[in-house]
């Protein structure tokens, strides 16, 4: 069950509340987030809520029945829109497009990638500057001075960033310099870090575990939206499954699944999701039909020449028709 809490609930309404809760047998959790406070009450006994819901200082209340609760459709029925200012927004109707290089390598391709993006009406820039890597010998990114050079860039053509957040003591150091914190398939289970993201006051896009379940997915989320953060993007990016004929299984199922259990935005990865570059494309139109809310992929102005990823990279040429299709392919879905 959640009670969302009126702003000014003064202390005794919320002790009557909490008291009228635990009387019933329900254990209740405080949440506040930067929007709301909330009552999170946890039971099996059925009652009818509106013995609860006509205390003072309640502003609304729902049955959630979902372990996830917070980041549940059944108490939020609207969906959730995350503006990163000027006029840039992820969800509530609209399609978010976020390309770049998966790393960060020098000052020159910044520009032109920011040019690339320009040229085609392209808001958000992704990019890497700590880069988890399978092998410990391969490029891991230009770290906190590479964001710098970058974040000047961007900020001077009217460009947001999202970018990875690898462990806690990078938070702070990388707040200034991002526009939404990405947290990676290694890490969504990583409850540290997730804990922490809960305390900032900037959006985070979680990507589903490398073999994550959609519920595991939501889990993670719900740990962000209870530690305070309420800016939360949904990302599907393929799982790892017995096929080897691509790098992972994009599950086109998990976009309207998500859409239909959660609240929150969700974009689609199919650079990860499927791992080979001539397949990026159908796999981002299809998730565009199936619901998708953003597309995040690779670009690169030469990527036989990337320090990472190459295999996924669509090149300039290739990015701006994928743009093209995306908006067509968007404007299709929506006028049904």
């Amino acid at each position: 069950m959640i009670i969302k809490l009126i702003d000014q609930i003064e202390d005794n309404q919320k002790r009557t509340v909490i008291d009228k809760i635990n009387s019933i047998g329900y254990k209740v959790s405080e949440v506040k987030t930067q929007v709301s406070s909330y009552l999170i009450a946890i039971g099996k006994k059925e009652f009818d809520i509106r013995k609860i819901g006509f205390l003072p200082g309640i502003a609304d209340i729902h049955r959630v029945s979902d372990e996830y609760k917070l980041v549940s459709r059944k108490w939020k029925v609207n969906p959730t829109r995350i503006d990163l200012g000027d006029n840039v927004f992820i969800g509530g109707g609209s399609l978010a497009i976020m390309a770049g290089p998966c790393s960060i390598e020098t000052e020159s391709q910044i520009e032109r990638t920011i040019d690339h993006l320009k040229q085609n009406g392209v808001r958000i820039m992704r990019g890497g500057v700590f880069k988890p890597r399978s092998s410990p010998y391969a490029f891991r990114g230009l770290g906190i001075d590479g964001l710098k050079m970058w974040h000047q860039q961007a900020r001077a053509a009217g460009i947001k960033i999202i970018s990875e957040v690898m462990q806690v003591s990078q938070i702070a150091e990388m707040y200034d310099f991002v526009d939404v914190f990405q947290v990676g398939a290694r890490n969504t289970q990583n409850f540290n870090l997730l804990d922490e993201l809960g305390k900032v006051d900037k959006p985070v896009m979680i990507k589903r575990g490398i073999s994550g379940t959609i519920e595991e997915l939501l889990s993670s989320a719900e740990y962000i939206f209870s530690g305070g953060n309420e800016k939360l993007i949904l990302c599907e990016r393929g799982i790892r499954t017995y096929e080897k004929a691509s790098r992972n299984t994009m599950d086109v199922n998990a976009i309207p699944i998500l859409k239909e259990k959660s609240h929150l935005p969700v974009v689609a990865d199919p650079s990860h999701g499927i791992g080979i570059r001539e397949y990026v494309e159908p796999v981002a139109l299809a998730a565009v039909m199936a619901g998708a809310d953003g597309i995040i992929y690779e670009t690169h102005q030469k990527p036989e020449e990337a320090y990472s990823d190459s295999q996924q990279t669509l090149d300039f040429i290739e990015s701006t028709q994928l743009i093209n299709k995306l908006k067509r392919c968007f404007e299709l879905r929506e006028s049904f």
